[in-house]
């Protein structure tokens, strides 16, 4: 699952040849990979199986819920489901296997979600704006193409 969700979620804009889907991709990525890493090396709290200090977050799942988000907030919910389900799936099996805690697994979710929100934008998103005016109040309607 790793592989396949933040593959198939940097796959989506290289074949809608989405320029801007890319870069948002690559600040999600990389935001979720620092950010994770230097949580990791940080803190420095022992896995449950005593194999090592990097526990929390959860790099498996930051990586897999940050892809997940980046294909909801670009490409919409129903296309993001399964890599949600994947993410989902992924987070329980890093807890299954007693490698994270569940607060590990959590924050690792939580902290590839927001970068995503804060990075991604809509693909061909509606745009519906107040324009105000002294002699004009009124809504501007824009799509992007």
């Amino acid at each position: 699952m790793l592989g396949l969700i933040p593959l198939t979620a940097y796959g989506a804009p290289l074949y809608l040849d989405d320029k801007e889907g890319e870069m948002q991709f690559y600040k999600t990525a990389g935001t979720t990979i620092a950010s994770t890493y230097l949580l990791k090396y940080s803190v420095k709290e022992e896995r449950p199986d005593h194999s090592d200090e990097e526990s929390f977050p959860s790099g498996h799942t930051s990586m897999t819920f940050a892809s997940a988000t980046f294909i909801h907030k670009r490409y919409g919910l129903n296309y993001a489901i399964p890599a949600y389900l994947g993410s989902i799936y992924t987070g329980y099996s890093r807890i299954h296997s007693n490698k994270h805690h569940t607060h590990d697994v959590l924050a690792g979710a939580m902290l590839g979600m927001a970068s995503s929100w804060y990075f991604t934008t809509s693909y061909k998103e509606v745009q519906v704006q107040p324009v105000v005016s002294s002699d004009y109040n009124g809504v501007m309607l824009s799509y992007r193409w």
